[in-house]
């Protein structure tokens, strides 16, 4: 595990450090995160709908989850953590600490996404609450004419979080008036290299796809490019279980990423069916399970 310790982390908190890493990936240096962030990203369009089932529109809904499944971390901003941790105290928590909401169009106005908090105040809430906050996360978007100011915050962030023992994952989403093909392999592999040149522990990114399948070479790019920071590719839109998983498996054991960002693939099902999700995910994330196995566990 002294392999993922970065050296910005100081000889007293070393040890806690190891601890959230070996917590969150379970030993395999893989992260599950579960993505609970889009409450502010998406607003309620994630949450409420057609094929959705109504307890998702409940916030709830996460935590439910979250607490009965098999995750690396569930990320999720500090008001939620807050309003609901006292009932869910043994998550393995990722504290989110900006978003912003997708109403402004790219068009428009190219994207910006401000601290909300410090990392400072996230130690202090850890401490004062006793809950397992693990990391934290940041997202920042390359291309913007505003990329200057998120990325120092990200810097900031990384070395703060550090400092204090914690594990950081950041979203890194190439977007803006100048930036065509979100899914570019050769571009997001930029976006790999800009977060381990931040110090990431974990980079959250688009999956590259070429005509809507995976571009595998284009991943492999990316993985390579990230060098000691994992790669997380992120889970996108709901679709059938048995495709997502199989995807999922190729990421990790022909692109060499180390792990996925999931959301809507799992909190868009009922309790049961988005714990039965997560464990599958996870099986396959963490402990290398083969799809055949993982599918396993989606049985009723």
């Amino acid at each position: 595990m002294k392999k993922y310790l970065p050296a910005d982390v100081p000889a007293q908190n070393e040890k806690l450090f190891l601890e959230n890493f070996q917590k969150a990936t379970g030993t395999s240096g893989h992260l599950m995160l579960f993505a609970g962030d889009q409450k502010v990203e998406h607003l309620n369009n994630d949450f409420y709908g057609h094929d959705i089932p109504l307890e998702d529109n409940d916030p709830e809904h996460l935590f439910k989850i979250a607490s009965q499944a098999n995750i690396g971390v569930f990320a999720s901003q500090f008001g939620l953590i807050s309003r609901y941790g006292r009932d869910y105290p043994d998550i393995p928590y990722l504290v989110k600490l900006n978003a912003k909401t997708n109403l402004i169009p790219y068009e428009a106005k190219d994207p910006y996404s401000q601290l909300w908090l410090e990392v400072e105040d996230v130690v202090r809430f850890r401490e004062s609450s006793g809950l397992d906050i693990l990391g934290v996360g940041y997202t920042l978007y390359l291309g913007s004419e505003h990329e200057h100011a998120m990325l120092r915050e990200a810097a900031r962030v990384v070395h703060e979080a550090h400092l204090n023992g914690m594990i950081v994952v950041l979203w890194i989403y190439p977007k803006g008036k100048f930036v065509p093909d979100q899914h570019n392999g050769h571009l997001i592999a930029g976006a790999a290299g800009v977060g381990a040149a931040l110090g990431a522990d974990f980079v959250k990114l688009k999956v590259p796809y070429i005509n809507d399948t995976l571009d595998v070479h284009g991943l492999k790019e990316v993985t390579t490019a990230a060098g000691r920071s994992g790669i997380l590719c992120e889970g996108g839109e709901k679709r059938d279980e048995k495709a997502f998983l199989e995807e999922l498996y190729t990421q990790i054991h022909e692109g060499a990423s180390r792990g996925n960002g999931t959301g809507r693939n799992i909190h868009q099902r009922t309790v049961e069916e988005g714990i039965k999700m997560a464990n599958a995910i996870y099986e396959i994330t963490v402990n290398n399970a083969s799809v055949e196995d993982a599918l396993k566990i989606l049985e009723y």
